[in-house]
């Protein structure tokens, strides 16, 4: 039977990928939040849904479905609104009476999570999150060819993410640390995610550099060592790539040979809603090691010298 969903931050850069989602997996979007109202975009997938721009009018309505009884209650609810809000946003799902499906990252401390699994077992509802890079194919083969490679040798992995950003990026919340957590956060969570998914257990975690555009440093885990490099900075990115027009640069390397993941990414949201629907999405749980990794990263609790430097930042140095 078809579900019931409601969209917390329908203006956002992700929301499509969410509306696009419920719609490909044969369900319904009755209602969508946003203090912004350039959401024409819900006209290519949902033109009857309910919309709101102030929060209280959107929780009457959605209380009112639950009373009503007339199939139209929400049975989940997707939260892509500002990585501050996420967990307020996740609570409020939960409370409705629904399950909630979150953006990353899920909230910005991991004390946050055991306040979610309180909430999660006062109301009986579950909270999923979105976790797409544990579904790309390249990287599960990844995972699975280092889980029955049987050695115990650490692999040694550079991972590059530099998506370039405008002006604009600092004037927004995503430039104001307390409410995206900041770069590391923001546009890197997945990616520790996924590394933490791939070689096991994190063993240590050391920041070199840390800006508000820009950070880098060591991870260590159970099967590997990690440089990583993080930015905004259009600069940052090779000039042979930005000779082709990209403005998105993504490499991960392991041993020396890159991992080639840079397709599918679009339809990893349909993926994941369609693993949520069955019953197999990725919970609370999932998220804590990530998070503790951007929390540590954020809050200067890493600083040090152990670990090679990225070669992207011994360029920065060097300048």
């Amino acid at each position: 039977m078809p579900k019931n969903f409601a969209l917390v931050g329908a203006a956002g850069y992700i929301a499509p990928r969410h509306m696009k989602a419920i719609k490909d997996t044969g369900n319904t979007l009755v209602a969508a939040l946003d203090i912004n109202d350039s959401v024409g975009i819900i006209d290519s997938y949902f033109p009857d849904a309910s919309f709101f721009t102030e929060f209280e009018r959107f929780d009457r309505y959605l209380d009112k479905l639950r009373r009503s009884n007339h199939g139209e209650t929400v049975d989940y609810v997707s939260i892509v609104s500002p990585n501050y809000l996420h967990d307020a946003h996740t609570r409020f799902a939960l409370r409705s009476d629904a399950d909630a499906i979150c953006e990353k990252p899920l909230v910005l401390n991991p004390w946050n999570i055991d306040g979610l699994k309180e909430i999660e077992r006062d109301t009986g509802r579950r909270v999923n999150t979105i976790l797409q890079l544990r579904l790309h194919p390249s990287i599960t083969a990844l995972r699975d060819a280092i889980a029955n490679s049987n050695d115990n040798k650490k692999y040694e992995v550079d991972l590059t993410y530099i998506t370039s950003r405008g002006k604009w990026y600092l004037h927004s919340w995503k430039g104001n640390e307390q409410k995206s957590g900041g770069i590391a956060t923001n546009i890197g969570v997945h990616f520790y995610d996924m590394l933490h998914f791939v070689f096991g257990k994190l063993q240590n975690n050391v920041v070199h550099y840390k800006s508000d555009i820009k950070s880098a440093g060591y991870l260590e885990y159970e099967k590997a060592r990690v440089r990583w490099f993080l930015s905004i900075d259009y600069n940052d990115i090779p000039d042979q790539v930005k000779k082709s027009g990209q403005r998105t640069y993504r490499s991960i390397t392991c041993n020396g040979e890159e991992i080639e993941f840079s397709g599918g990414f679009t339809d990893l949201h349909t993926v994941s809603y369609q693993e949520i629907l069955a019953g197999r999405g990725f919970g609370l749980e999932d998220n804590r090691v990530a998070i503790t990794t951007v929390a540590d990263i954020r809050n200067n609790l890493a600083i040090g010298l152990k670990g090679d430097y990225h070669p992207f930042l011994r360029n920065i140095q060097s300048n």
